[in-house]
C-alpha cells in the first residue's frame, strides 16, 4: 500500500523532527523498537507507517498535528533530494508550466509517488480546486479515529505545491479511512489564485 522509499523518507523526517532522544518513548507507545525503523521492507511498510504516526499522535496529543505536518514538509524535501534523474526532469518540466497547469501536474506526480508500492491515489478537478483521493491511505491502515488523521499527507501536498508554484495552498482532509470513509480525500483550495 506504500513504497519503502516513502516510508524511509517519513521515518528519517520524523526522527529529525522529534529528535533521537524522544524516539524510544514515542516508539514504545506503538510497541515498536528502533530496529523496526531500520528493517522496513515492502511487507511491513504500511503497518510501520501507520503505527509510527499513531505513536506520534498518542505521545504528542494535540501537538501531533503540527509535528506531522512538518514531517510531511520535510518528507518532500527528502524526496526531492533522493529523486532519480528522470523524476528530477519531470519535476523541473512541471515547475515550468503555467501556474494552474503546474499545480495539477505536481499533484499528478505526487499521486504517482503515493501509488508506488501498490498505493492507489488519483487527482480530480473541482472547478477551481483540486482533489487528491487516496483509496489505500497507508496512514489510516488499521486506524479508527473520530477525525481525519492523514496530517503527513497534508504536509506533503502543501510542500509539493509550495515548491512547484511558490504559493501556499489550503489543504483540507475532507474524508479519512480512519473515520470510516471509503477513501482519504484531500481538497486543495485555490479560490481566485
Amino acid at each position: 500500500m506504500i513504497s519503502v522509499r516513502l516510508v524511509r523518507a517519513f521515518v528519517a523526517s520524523a526522527v529529525t523532527e522529534i529528535g533521537e532522544s524522544n524516539l524510544p518513548a514515542v516508539l514504545e507507545k506503538a510497541g515498536l523498537v528502533p530496529a523496526d525503523l531500520e528493517t522496513v521492507d515492502s511487507a511491513s511498510a504500511a503497518d510501520l507507517y501507520a503505527r509510527f504516526q499513531q505513536a506520534l499522535r498518542l505521545f504528542y496529543g494535540r501537538g501531533a498535528r503540527g509535528i506531522l505536518l512538518r514531517v510531511g514538509h520535510a518528507m518532500w524535501e527528502r524526496l526531492l533530494k533522493q529523486a532519480s534523474l528522470k523524476e528530477k526532469a519531470e519535476l523541473e518540466i512541471a515547475r515550468r508550466l503555467p501556474v494552474p497547469a503546474r499545480r495539477r501536474r505536481m499533484l499528478d506526480l505526487l499521486a504517482a509517488r503515493l501509488r508506488e508500492g501498490g498505493g492507489c491515489a488519483r487527482v480530480h478537478t473541482l472547478d477551481l480546486d483540486l482533489l487528491l483521493v487516496d483509496a489505500c491511505s497507508a496512514a489510516a491502515s488499521g486506524q479508527q479515529e473520530n477525525a481525519p488523521i492523514c496530517h503527513v499527507t497534508v504536509g506533503l501536498i502543501q510542500a509539493a505545491l509550495l515548491w512547484a508554484a511558490g504559493q501556499e495552498v489550503d489543504v483540507e482532509e475532507t474524508a479519512c479511512k480512519a473515520t470510516g470513509a471509503p477513501d482519504c480525500k484531500f481538497k486543495i483550495k485555490y479560490g481566485g489564485m
